[in-house]
């Protein structure tokens, strides 16, 4: 028998290395699939979009808050990974009175660093989570200082959402080079137009995801902020916490805003 603690101080024992794993968070499906777990990940959601070959091929259980329980059930998983955040805390419950679950918590890079290692020991891939890691701390210090600008992120439309503080998305804004607008709110509260035009946010970013933003919805908020930048940017390499983070050092590196 192992124990292990996730990332809310959950205690989970396992008696063997898991080899039937359900994942509920599409960042950390793809880590999986990095770490090669090709054979023990049996089910995913169906927002789990990467690998594309698992998004075509693995058992699709349902969304990241609502599962189908009868197809968790058949599926007879040794081992469910969630996440505080994008799951729903209900439903975990009920999947943690029957299966080990283990549940991450991030808000920081070094969270998701932590994530990656614990997740790695977990499945018994810790050499290859310690590898990643180690490449993602090189390429995470390669980013220059650069002037912030001032910027609002948006996730959502009707009513108008925003990542605020206390997430991961704000993390990486700071590391991007910008400074959120509305860091005195937390997390992804609802906002209104004329409150962003009291930021004077010098750039408005519109994330592809949750809500898939278009140029066809830069003039209303042109109307708000008309002396703003406003850009569409892939919400994966703001908010995704795996291996996906890779990507999004060598985009930040690049990328000139």
């Amino acid at each position: 028998m192992s124990i292990y603690t996730d990332q809310l101080n959950r205690i989970i024992k396992l008696p063997q290395i898991p080899k039937r794993i359900i994942s509920l968070v599409p960042s950390q499906t793809e880590l999986l699939h990095y770490l090669g777990l090709e054979e023990e990940v049996i089910g995913i959601t169906k927002f789990c979009v990467h690998p594309e070959s698992w998004f075509r091929a693995k058992n699709r259980i349902g969304g990241t808050k609502q599962y189908d329980f009868n197809k968790i059930e058949a599926l007879k998983p040794d081992l469910i990974i969630g996440n505080k955040e994008e799951n729903d805390q209900t439903q975990i419950n009920q999947l943690a009175s029957k299966y080990p679950v283990w549940m991450s918590d991030v808000l920081t890079l070094e969270d998701s660093f932590d994530m990656i290692l614990k997740i790695g020991d977990l499945v018994d891939r810790s050499e290859k989570a310690q590898e990643l890691v180690t490449d993602l701390r090189n390429a995470f210090a390669k980013l220059e200082i650069r002037r912030t600008q001032k910027a609002a992120y948006f996730i959502w439309r009707k009513p108008y959402m925003i990542a605020a503080n206390d997430t991961f998305i704000n993390e990486m804004m700071r590391i991007a080079g910008f400074e959120n607008v509305f860091a005195n709110k937390k997390r992804y509260p609802e906002i209104t137009l004329t409150e962003l035009s009291e930021t004077q946010p010098e750039i408005i970013l519109l994330s592809s995801e949750p809500y898939p933003f278009q140029e066809k919805h830069f003039e209303e908020f042109k109307k708000a902020c008309p002396n703003a930048t406003i850009l569409l940017i892939d919400g994966e390499l703001f908010s995704w916490y795996g291996n996906r983070l890779l990507k999004s050092a060598a985009h930040f590196l690049v990328q000139k805003y």
